[in-house]
């Protein structure tokens, strides 16, 4: 049982919560047979927070500093963090409050804040390592094994803007994993630092897929497709408004694709007087400036299960936006946290980047966290679960949250 719900747990102001106390870890156990829900509700989310008409949305479980999520084939949810453990939420897709949340493993060192199911495996990607997990369903913790290292080689920024984190999406044998820069603008040294990188899940063959990439986050596998997405954050003080934030395919390009940062960014627009930027990667789907995209995940088209959505829904792309740190002159962020969903169609977005409107693409799903200054949590993961419900994850708040149609389950309130 949650010891309380988001109205009692959350406070205001954008800081991120330190990662929970290490939580206490499970035996495995085997999954029960479906029975009629009589256990307890899971909490309603605080009011102040908005789905579509026609979803409830639920607070499932705490977990501090809670980041990038992946679904477990039984309903498990896996929550990568800010510290150094990864935890797992048991019976996510409960008809109504799931388990108490568990330390799935402890890796060494942190921030353990990339995770991805596939191919049997657990993968955590921190600062200087990716990791797998060997899974078997029901398992509530597992043993880590070092696959391959990240960030080997120095910091060659010297502005500050030295991102720690990775993100981590399996693709059928292949795994691509995420590694922000050292800087805010600057040519790295460390071959790894600003890509994305591919290899396979025993981590051997590791090479670039992308490159000039201030920070590649949010990686995501269409399931129609297998075509791995990545989102990018554009580099800070430069045009008022630009540059903008994306998400592309970045495994559909030939490698290593150019994305061009810190000289060209947006539509090829050089931000490094006599840059060339003809050849870079044009994004295919655009953000505002300084949205902050933290998680991806596709909505399958063919989602089985009790709490899946509606045919509008499928085939597209929650994207989880962390919100902007930096503000305008009336002192309020200029992006608030929110996840936002962009249509597809055959496989690509169904309306096209257009490059005066970065709005243009995409409709918001889960909002409400900011009210001026103030804010109750920023959104961080998201993921699909077995079932058919939607995960987002808050690190700031420590929350998880679950959405499902109305109608379809047991516990929450109605959040129009």
């Amino acid at each position: 049982m949650l010891a309380c719900a988001l109205t009692a747990c959350s406070g205001g102001g954008s800081g991120v919560q330190p990662a929970a106390a290490p939580l206490p870890t499970a035996t495995p156990s085997p999954t029960p047979s479906p029975t009629p829900f009589t256990g307890p509700s899971a909490p309603s989310a605080n009011a102040s927070l908005h789905v579509p008409s026609g979803f409830i949305v639920s607070v499932i479980a705490q977990v501090g500093g809670a980041r990038e999520l992946a679904a477990l084939p039984n309903g498990d949810l896996i929550v990568g963090t800010l510290g150094q453990t990864v935890v797992i939420v048991p019976n996510a897709e409960s008809p109504g409050a799931a388990d108490a949340p568990l330390t799935f493993a402890t890796l060494p060192e942190g921030p353990a804040q990339g995770v991805a199911y596939g191919a049997g495996f657990v993968f955590v990607t921190t600062k200087l390592g990716v990791y797998k997990i060997a899974y078997a369903a029901g398992a509530h913790s597992g043993t880590v094994t070092p696959i391959a290292s990240v960030r080997t080689g120095s910091i060659a920024g010297t502005d500050g803007d030295t991102h720690t984190t990775s993100s981590a999406a399996v693709s059928g044998s292949t795994l691509y994993v995420g590694v922000g820069s050292s800087c805010n603008a600057c040519v790295e040294t460390d071959p790894t630092r600003a890509t994305v990188q591919r290899m396979g899940i025993d981590g051997l063959g590791m090479t670039t897929q992308a490159k000039r990439w201030r920070n590649a986050i949010a990686l995501a596998t269409d399931p129609s497709t297998g075509t791995v997405w990545a989102g990018g954050a554009g580099q800070d003080s430069l045009a008022p408004g630009h540059p903008y934030e994306f998400m592309d395919p970045v495994s559909a390009h030939g490698a290593p694709a150019d994305y061009g940062w810190p000289d060209c960014e947006e539509n090829r627009v050089a931000y490094t007087s006599g840059a060339n930027c003809a050849n870079v990667v044009v994004p295919a789907v655009a953000f505002p400036a300084y949205s902050t995209i933290i998680g991806a995940a596709f909505y399958p088209a063919a989602q089985p299960g009790p709490y899946a959505f509606s045919s509008a829904w499928s085939g597209g792309l929650f994207v989880s936006l962390h919100g902007s740190w930096h503000t305008a002159a009336n002192g309020n962020p200029v992006d608030a946290p929110h996840v936002a969903f962009v249509p597809f169609a055959g496989g690509a977005p169904a309306r096209a980047v257009n490059w005066s409107d970065p709005t243009a693409q995409w409709n918001d799903f889960f909002t409400g966290f900011q009210n001026g200054t103030a804010r109750i949590g920023r959104t961080t993961g998201v993921t699909v679960g077995a079932q058919g419900s939607l995960f987002v994850a808050d690190d700031t708040a420590g929350a998880v949250y679950r959405i499902r149609p109305a109608g379809t389950a047991t516990s929450g309130a109605d959040r129009r």
